[in-house]
């Protein structure tokens, strides 16, 4: 273990949250120090959930230690049976709790209990939270679900996957459905999200199963095809490409005709990316980072749809490294498998792109180097659980990723224009409205300028903030090459800083001036 500021992933008890808060009639008893109760903040203030989870911690303290704390659990497992009425109860440890081996699934097994009891055993110090969360759904499967009685008519599916804190599960859960409702497909259950235990219990009830994140369902999925033999999906359908790769899986798995989902949809994005507003962006290097799904069919969008080059991919949950690696060498980049966010922020500073697709630690660290960012994957903070619809998969979640992707670049552009003609004479800060016959503004005091000597000798002695001093002393810009610096978009400024410095510093050239500038342009350019 190690300490750090950011982690993409909590401990697997945080996953086994994520299930018990996305289902119905469901309670989850965690044997937890007083502390642990953080959890709750994840549901009610990021992803703004108008109820508590459905959790009931021990809360042991010190001074418990000395004394009976399997006790402790045992009441804290009657009196939430008791008060909650569940219809299934989880019993775990949190990652502090399994220190004193307390045996919560063993205790709650031996306590005659009226409701079932899923016991979980979550590795803390070996696995992360989309594995409990993995883990946690598929032992209420395995535990709940039972033999039916195949029920007659149309197709039927399971739709698997969505739960709590997940980036756009609510919205993307709508989208799916609208589609497989096209192509005359009905829905058994969803699960975990909505789901609960008398629902798990009819899982069987379907012809296959509609993996939406494998992340959280792969594990459930695998089962349910050796018990029931249900068939699984493999596509995410993320991105216009996907979705009609998905469409036409799904109709193979149904044995319907997949026209009435693929015609006439209100899919904006393929005329819009071929338009002369985004034609002129084709071409940006890229950099993707986040959970193996989104990673995977982002930088397939990225490429595919919106003419993107891929400078690097990667993803920070172990479980799916071959996925992504599968993706990189399709793609012809590096595969990044980190869950170490220094370490991500070193690969972008090196490969300087001009987009950053990541979580939040990603729009943090892009801001940090002055680069535009979208998030496209969980872990995300309140602004990416939009009031409104707005899903990322299906053709209205190409629609969205469009608008997710455009938008950091076009207002980069839009931003570095400002700062250019920032110093013009009709559109620096103290002009005035040109339709007043103004230049400036009422009442502005003059500026005084500097005489050109003082400019000339401030310059002289503000070394470049980025070259390292040598023997025969810092590198030097002078002010008219500086100027000329800022007309550079500032997303790609830092690179051309650096190249010009490094360049100049190859050639002993200790003051760079602008023809300096444009030879380095010309040297890197070849």
């Amino acid at each position: 273990m190690k300490l750090t500021v950011w982690t993409y992933e909590g401990p697997p008890h945080v996953g086994a949250m994520r299930i018990a808060t996305a289902m119905k009639d469901v309670h989850y008893v965690l044997h937890a120090p007083q502390g642990d109760t953080y959890a709750d903040l994840l549901f009610t203030m990021i992803e703004r959930r108008d109820h508590r989870p459905p959790v009931t911690y021990t809360t042991f303290q010190a001074q418990d230690l000395g004394s009976d704390t399997a006790d402790l659990f045992k009441t804290a497992c009657r009196d939430a049976v008791e008060r909650h009425a569940p219809k299934a109860l989880l019993v775990g440890a949190s990652c502090t709790a399994e220190l004193i081996q307390d045996d919560p699934g063993g205790l709650a097994e031996g306590m005659d209990l009226p409701v079932p009891v899923v016991p979980l055993e979550l590795p803390s110090y070996q696995k992360k939270e989309h594995w409990g969360a993995a883990e946690t759904f598929y032992q209420i499967v395995r535990r709940l679900s039972q033999p039916v009685e195949r029920t007659g008519g149309g197709p039927r599916c399971n739709i698997l996957g969505p739960c709590a804190l997940g980036f756009r599960h609510r919205d993307d859960l709508r989208e799916i459905r609208g589609l497989l409702e096209r192509m005359g497909i009905a829905v058994n259950v969803v699960a975990p999200m909505t789901a609960a235990p008398a629902d798990i219990a009819r899982i069987g009830d379907a012809d296959f199963n509609v993996v939406l994140y494998p992340e959280i369902a792969d594990s459930a999925a695998r089962w349910l095809e050796r018990q029931f033999g249900q068939k699984r999906t493999t596509v995410v359908p993320l991105g216009m490409g996907a979705t009609r790769d998905f469409i036409e899986e799904v109709a193979r798995l149904a044995g319907v005709d997949p026209a009435p989902a693929l015609l006439g949809q209100p899919a904006n994005m393929p005329w819009w990316s071929r338009s002369v507003d985004s034609t002129y962006l084709t071409g940006k290097r890229v950099f993707v980072f986040g959970d193996a799904t989104h990673a995977c069919a982002m930088a397939r969008v990225a490429v595919e749809e919106m003419g993107f080059e891929l400078v690097g991919l990667g993803c920070y949950n172990r479980e799916f490294a071959r996925d992504l690696r599968d993706t990189a060498k399709k793609f012809g980049v590096e595969p990044l498998i980190t869950d170490d966010y220094l370490e991500v922020e070193a690969k972008i500073a090196e490969l300087h792109p001009e987009l950053v697709l990541g979580t939040q630690m990603e729009r943090h660290i892009a801001k940090r180097l002055g680069l535009p960012c979208a998030v496209i994957s969980a872990p995300v903070h309140v602004q990416d659980f939009p009031a409104r619809y707005a899903p990322v998969m299906g053709f209205e979640g190409a629609n969205v990723l469009f608008d997710t992707l455009i938008h950091p670049l076009v207002m980069g552009l839009e931003e570095h224009l400002l700062h250019m003609f920032r110093d013009d004479f009709e559109f620096h800060d103290e002009a005035g409205p040109s339709h007043l016959h103004g230049a400036r503004r009422q009442g502005a005091p003059e500026a005084e300028a500097p005489a050109p000597a003082e400019v000339e000798a401030e310059a002289e002695v503000a070394p470049a903030s980025t070259a390292p001093a040598e023997a025969e002393g810092p590198i030097l810009w002078k002010p008219d090459a500086e100027k000329e610096l800022k007309k550079i978009p500032f997303f790609v400024r830092g690179k051309a800083r650096r190249n010009t410095e490094a360049f100049a510093a190859e050639r002993g050239i200790r003051s760079i001036t602008v023809e300096t500038l444009y030879d380095a342009k010309a040297h890197f350019a070849r």
